[in-house]
């Protein structure tokens, strides 16, 4: 019989082969309907996270969930609702993308995001809602089930290069994480 082992937190060198060419581009950045989503991750204290990995997954801008594996090969014109970003020294990671539609008539549209970061004993789930439809927003079960005070930390932010989405790990502010038994969840 094994004897159970104590996790351990992701090491400081995991972006080690994790990282490809064109990963945080779902779209070529000078694709007509590209927009930029980016945004700076955050501990406890306000300090950047250097070393963090961000995978988003998401919807085409009619709503389409893409049901065929992405590819690690970029071709520069297929969208493959999935990618990955490293954050710099500062914190900041971003993302060519297109704004996903909503999934559902009625439902607001959002990424899908994971964070990978040292520290953390596995990876954390949380949504970034588009800030637009204030009736989609306000009907949406998930924004519903989140306090009035934390919905924010869901909802991007728009500003002249994008999509703002910060990450706040801990602490005042602190993002809502979510727990999702099966990853195909997150679209529900």
């Amino acid at each position: 019989m094994s004897a159970a082992v104590p996790g351990q937190t992701v090491g400081p060198f995991f972006h080690l082969g994790l990282e490809y060419p064109q990963m945080n581009e779902l779209v070529p950045p000078a694709h007509p309907r590209a927009v930029r989503l980016h945004g700076r991750v955050t501990d406890g204290a306000g300090a950047p996270v250097p070393d963090a990995v961000i995978e988003i997954w998401q919807a085409d801008r009619r709503g389409h969930v893409v049901r065929q594996p992405g590819s690690l090969r970029r071709d520069g014109w297929t969208f493959t609702g999935w990618g990955r970003a490293a954050t710099d020294p500062d914190g900041n990671y971003q993302f060519a993308t297109v704004e996903p539609g909503a999934t559902e008539p009625g439902r607001a549209p959002f990424f899908a995001v994971t964070v990978f970061a040292r520290g953390l004993l596995d990876r954390l789930f949380t949504r970034a809602y588009l800030p637009d439809d204030a009736a989609a927003l306000a009907a949406d079960p998930l924004l519903s089930a989140v306090g009035a005070q934390r919905r924010g930390t869901l909802i991007t932010r728009r500003a002249d290069r994008g999509l703002v989405f910060d990450i706040r790990l801990q602490g005042p502010d602190e993002t809502v994480f979510l727990t999702y038994p099966r990853l195909r969840d997150a679209w529900a």
